[in-house]
């Protein structure tokens, strides 16, 4: 390490995670298309990639928080990092959404030639929007009201009730993937396979 540093930032030490969690992500992969198609130890290797990766974000990140809180390796100016990625992931989780529900207007307004230019396309069953689908948009909406309870909460200094909204907030998460879950699992088989392929198309 060189003695006279002239920047902010931290030269990290060498670290075996970034391997292991490519490892852990290949192992994943082909675990994964092994599964699909079927073959022998696919679900076994797809399991063990799982947990390889589990394994080295938790220690991972246990690196990190003992780097930034212990030694206290985190100035200003790397703590900025963290915040710029977070931010960046919400204005590609926007985008991704933009380009979805356009993608799913364009199909629906100005269905094309290859769907027969009606909306839905023949032969697919419309799931009924004022059941699972309306519950879909409430929950979420009632998630992000518990978590800015939890945050008022935090920055007023009552635990005991951030708890209680974090709580609620993982609990309406849970619930949401399970309708999510069921809702997919209940569909028509040829729901799920148009609604993969129309955005694309």
């Amino acid at each position: 390490m060189i003695e006279s540093q002239r920047h902010s930032y931290r030269l990290v030490d060498p670290s075996p995670w970034p391997i292991s969690g490519s490892l852990g992500a290949l192992a994943t992969t082909v675990g994964g298309v092994m599964y699909m198609h079927s073959f022998q130890g696919g679900a076994t290797l797809l399991s063990l990639g799982l947990i390889f990766i589990l394994y080295t974000m938790f220690v991972w990140w246990h690196d990190v928080l003992r780097e930034s809180t212990l030694e206290g390796h985190h100035t200003k100016v790397v703590q900025l990092g963290p915040r710029y990625g977070f931010i960046l992931f919400i204005v590609l989780e926007v985008m991704f959404l933009f380009a979805l529900f356009r993608a799913s207007s364009q199909s629906s307004l100005a269905p094309t030639v290859q769907i027969g230019g009606i909306w839905p396309p023949k032969g697919i069953a419309v799931l009924d929007p004022r059941e699972i689908p309306f519950l879909n948009t409430l929950i979420p909406l009632s998630s992000g009201a518990a978590v800015t309870w939890a945050h008022h909460a935090i920055l007023a200094g009552k635990e005991k009730r951030a708890v209680y909204a974090l709580v609620a907030t993982v609990s309406l998460a849970l619930v949401f993937t399970a309708f999510q879950g069921m809702e997919y699992y209940q569909a028509p088989p040829q729901f799920r396979i148009v609604f993969m392929v129309l955005p694309f198309s």
